[in-house]
């Protein structure tokens, strides 16, 4: 299978990540079927060794001069670093071995260098932050002035798109650490510990030696994954490793044309998932001809806001649909005229970005492309046309009317069934029970109506005619009122 997507004129490569679930594995020697359990008990004891590596690379070289080795891209001789991060581990000589007495293959251990390198090289960004922070160490960590708010941001690199409560958090992690040990840390290495790492398998880093992956001939959204599993939890030899097929269900978000790669194996709970990434062919970015545009807005409130817009022949722009809205927290009563307002804020920038394409610049450093000014005269032209609402219903008089079923009328509407002829087989009459009743079952015949219910006594005292509630008027037993037995007087010598 080519690992290379054809191109056409116009077309880029995008590379996107999509979910997937082994429920099953067959053992191709042998024919076994293994089970869900069974495959995650195996893919468990390939992670296992994996993350020992893993975490003897990062306790061995968790200090800011391999760090800043590894993130510089050069190794000792000036040569440039691969871009892998296993590669790079390997070229400058970082290498780990696993436990006593478990034998395992060299892909094995690229799994671990690659996860140990990925977790150095995100470790540098936080190590440069903190730096940044400790050098402007503010005189109040708790509130910090505008200046010193500039003196930190000019100080990370970056800082001045970085969000403040980064740096707030940054700052509170280092005044517990101050208040701990009575001085502030050197760095990030002494104030965070080793990063744990996870149970799972890196196959990207591994060749076809270890693991394949194949798309189904007859049915494209189908993928077959073909890996070396253990048959034991410690394996002493090769002979002790086994090829397994998963097959592997693919979203419908996989083109059926992308070309898929070796994914990464997780173990949650009780199941394996496998994280497949895929290359597939996109348009290339363009600077204008664009007549469709999507308004993003982030705030506080609303976490994030999102509508569309299309830009017509004549000129006009309209707003396609009402937009969405993301909110992690209910809605109070306080943000409806916020919400009130979100979709005209994202019109506005619609609006804005359709009519100002033509002044679409690249950023030479990170290839984005982005409205650096705003014209006044472009700028009368960023305005969302309102459509006029029409309804597709005729609803003049005069057309045609759908034929609605009667509905039932509600329950406190409705009338009690006519009276007819009473039987011994009879039905029990609809609407409310007369109150004109004048018999009633067992004891209930003294002065009871028939809405009284039934009085239950957990005492051993209990008359016969209070049964049911029939006379407890008759049959409550009260002690007598103060005023019916008179308190001796002492005073006026009475009693």
């Amino acid at each position: 299978m080519s690992r290379k997507l054809p191109l056409s004129e116009g077309e880029v490569a995008r590379t996107a990540c999509a979910r997937g679930l082994l429920r099953t594995g067959v053992v191709e020697k042998t024919g076994e079927v293994l089970s869900a359990a069974a495959l995650t008990q195996r893919v468990d004891w390939a992670a296992e060794p994996v993350s020992g590596m893993a975490a003897e690379l990062l306790a061995g070289h968790w200090n800011a001069t391999d760090v800043d080795v590894l993130a510089s891209g050069e190794d000792v001789g000036g040569r440039k670093l691969p871009s892998n991060a296993w590669m790079a581990l390997r070229r400058l000589g970082w290498t780990a071995a696993p436990a006593d007495g478990v034998r395992v293959n060299d892909r094995i251990v690229r799994m671990a260098q690659e996860q140990a390198g990925r977790a150095l090289r995100s470790a540098h960004w936080r190590a440069e932050l903190t730096s940044a922070v400790l050098r402007t160490w503010p005189c109040d960590p708790g509130r910090r002035t505008p200046e010193e708010w500039e003196r930190v941001r000019e100080a990370v690199p970056g800082g001045r798109h970085l969000p403040s409560s980064v740096i707030r958090s940054r700052t509170r992690q280092i005044t517990a650490f101050a208040g701990k040990n009575g001085r502030l840390p050197t760095g990030v290495f002494e104030l965070e510990a080793p990063p744990r790492t996870a149970r799972m398998l890196l196959l990207s880093a591994c060749d076809g030696q270890q693991a394949t992956i194949e798309r189904g001939e007859e049915d494209p959204q189908r993928a077959l994954l073909r890996l070396k599993l253990p048959t034991r939890p410690d394996p002493r030899s090769y002979r002790d490793r086994t090829w397994v097929a998963c097959p592997v269900t693919l979203l419908p978000t996989v083109p059926p044309g992308a070309v898929l790669h070796l994914p990464t194996l997780r173990i949650t709970g009780s199941t394996v998932r496998a994280d497949l990434a895929y290359t597939h062919a996109v348009p290339g970015s363009r600077r204008t001809g664009h007549i469709v545009a999507l308004g993003v807005d982030w705030g506080l409130n609303t976490l994030l806001s999102a509508g569309a817009a299309r830009l017509h022949d004549d000129g006009s722009i309209t707003a396609l649909g009402t937009g969405a809205q993301f909110r992690a927290a209910p809605r109070p009563g306080r943000m409806r005229l916020a919400g009130r307002r979100r979709p005209r804020r994202l019109q506005r920038i619609t609006a804005r970005g359709l009519a100002h394409q033509a002044r679409t610049v690249t950023d030479r450093a990170t290839g984005q492309m982005m409205i650096r000014t705003v014209v006044d005269t472009l700028e009368t032209q960023a305005v969302i046309t309102p459509t006029a609402q029409t309804s597709r219903a005729d609803r003049s008089k005069t057309g045609p009317t759908r034929r609605k079923p009667t509905r039932p009328a509600p329950r406190r509407r409705r009338a009690p069934s006519p009276t007819g002829p009473t039987s011994l087989a009879g039905k029990r009459p609809e609407g409310h029970a007369p109150t004109d009743r004048r018999t009633l079952p067992r004891a209930a015949h003294r002065n009871q109506g028939v809405t009284t219910i039934s009085t239950p006594t957990t005492s051993r005292h209990r008359p016969r005619g209070a049964a049911l509630g029939a006379g407890f008027h008759l049959h409550a037993h009260a002690p007598p009122p103060q005023w019916a037995q008179p308190m001796p007087d002492a005073l006026s010598g009475m009693g």
